[in-house]
Order: C-alpha cells, then sequence, then structure tokens
C-alpha cells in the first residue's frame, strides 16, 4: 500500500541515520512468508558491516539508501520496496512479529527496523552499475512530483488504457498507486476510464497539477493509513491524509461539491473510486 507520501514520509524519517556507520545486521527468523531479500542475508550483512549510509531517499515507491563500504569499494545500494504492509521504523514497531531486519549503528542508540506484516515487501543489496540497470531512467518514469505536462502527454497518448490504469503504470510516472490514483483525477476532474489518447495536452496539464497538490499535501499529513491503519510513519503514527480524502473508499458517500454519490468500479482487478458528475469522460 506505501505509496509516494508514504515512502517519501518513511525516508524523512529514518535521514537521522545518514552517515552512520553499520555495526550489525539482523535478519530474525520468521516460520511463516519470508520476506525476498538479495543478496543471501549472510551475504548481505557482510558487505553491510562498518559500512557508512551516505543518502537516503526515495525513488518512485522505493526507499533507497546509497552506503560506502568499510574496504572504499564503490557505492552500494540498498533498497527497500515496501509494497502492501512494509514499514521502514526507528522506533519498536507495532507488534514483535514481522520484524524483517534490524541494522544497529555505531553511534545511534536508535535502530533501523523494517517491518512487515504480509512479507512482500523486498529488500535488495546491489552495486551501482546494477542499480542503473534495473531502476534507470529507461526501467521506471519520471516522478509524479517532478514530470511535466508534455512530458505526461507524449507517454501516454498513443495508448488507448484508461488513465486511471495508466497512472498505475511505474514505467509512466513513478510512485503512484491506488488512492492517490483515484484522488488526482477527482482534483484534476477527469473520469478515470477516459482513454488515454482521448486526452488533451490542457487535461494532461491539469493532472500534472494535481499530482503536485494532492502529494504534496499528503506528504504533511504524512501520508495515508487506511483499512487497519497498517502504514505508520517511522516513529510508529498513524498518518492523517485519509480524512482528507475525497473520493477514494467513499462510494455511498456524497460528493464533497456536487452532492451526488460517489461511485466504485474495479479498473484491472483493483477499486477506483470517482464522481461521475464532477469528473468528465471525454
Amino acid at each position: 500500500m506505501p505509496e509516494l507520501p508514504e515512502v517519501e514520509t518513511m525516508c524523512r524519517g529514518i535521514a537521522c541515520f545518514q552517515g552512520e556507520i553499520i555495526q550489525t545486521t539482523h535478519f530474525p527468523r520468521y516460520t511463516r512468508r519470508a520476506s525476498p531479500i538479495q543478496p543471501r542475508p549472510k551475504i548481505l550483512a557482510s558487505k553491510l558491516h562498518g559500512a557508512r549510509i551516505t543518502d537516503i531517499k526515495r525513488l518512485g515507491k522505493r526507499a533507497v539508501l546509497s552506503v560506502t563500504p568499510a574496504n572504499q569499494e564503490d557505492s552500494l545500494f540498498l533498497i527497500f520496496e515496501p509494497r502492501m504492509t512494509g514499514l521502514l521504523l526507528r522506533v519498536p514497531p507495532p507488534t514483535k512479529t514481522h520484524v524483517r531486519l534490524i541494522v544497529k549503528f555505531k553511534n545511534s542508540k536508535q535502530p533501523l527496523i523494517f517491518w512487515d506484516r504480509r512479507g512482500l515487501g523486498t529488500i535488495t543489496l546491489i552495486n551501482k552499475s546494477t542499480f542503473i540497470s534495473r531502476l534507470g531512467s529507461h526501467a521506471i518514469g519520471p516522478d509524479a512530483l517532478t514530470i511535466s505536462g508534455p512530458e505526461l502527454y507524449v507517454k501516454i497518448h498513443h495508448s488507448k488504457r484508461h488513465i486511471k490504469v495508466a497512472l498505475l503504470d511505474q514505467k509512466v510516472l513513478a510512485g503512484i498507486g491506488n488512492i492517490y490514483a483515484s484522488e488526482i483525477l477527482y482534483a484534476a476532474k477527469i473520469d478515470p476510464r477516459t482513454r488515454c489518447n482521448r486526452l488533451s495536452k490542457e487535461a494532461c496539464a491539469r493532472i500534472v497539477k494535481a499530482c503536485s497538490q494532492i502529494l504534496y499535501h499528503a506528504i504533511e499529513q504524512e501520508g495515508s493509513s487506511i483499512g487497519d491503519e497498517t502504514y505508520r510513519t517511522a516513529d510508529n503514527r498513524p498518518g492523517r491524509y485519509q480524512h482528507l480524502h475525497k473520493v477514494y473508499g467513499r462510494n455511498k458517500y456524497k460528493c464533497s461539491q456536487c452532492k451526488n454519490e460517489i461511485k466504485r468500479v474495479i479498473q484491472t482487478q483493483r477499486s477506483t473510486f470517482f464522481c461521475s458528475h464532477c469528473q468528465t469522460r471525454y
């Protein structure tokens, strides 16, 4: 579930570890679904021992930690992809179970913890060349906070996909998931069932403007904690943006603008929420 605002919030929450030297890396035994880890835990722990964290940033829906090994070899990249329920924490986790990784540092009293209830999140350590080949601009689209209207238009105007489906494609733009796709299209006043090749440059500009407005506002509110509130900030607090959702999860409620009922449809096996009166289908 963590999308751009949630992962950005996590990265800001663990920014205190930048400059820290890794002392130990521990993978607690897990008897249920084990998290995908590359390379194997013992090798990963060996490579990280004594390494310094030099940068912490978000890449789409991933948290990327740049680390310099103790032997001063080229930088490595420790990548966390939370997927459905992964969390990066610097305080005790929501439960003692589901802890997948604990990183302790030479100076900080707080550890870095990766917690994942469903075990779908991934932990990967790769070198620079592999990072570029897997996550370079050819493999992942522009960030949803920096893409321009013309860029979006070029990427989608030949496609017959529905615009909601296109926004979920990380090769089109990186960072948007199911929650914010619905919220962005509501703000842009565009029906999620509109086919991409029917959208004008002006409509694409509205989508990009809505991306910026919605995502920055969600970051200010530290993301959305929905359902069972699995998502938590790095200091184990729920996000607040769920209280400001206009359409997501609000089917059968009234639209705040026109008072018509919010509708729910299924697109590529995912729920989409929208107002058929306020959002134009081109």
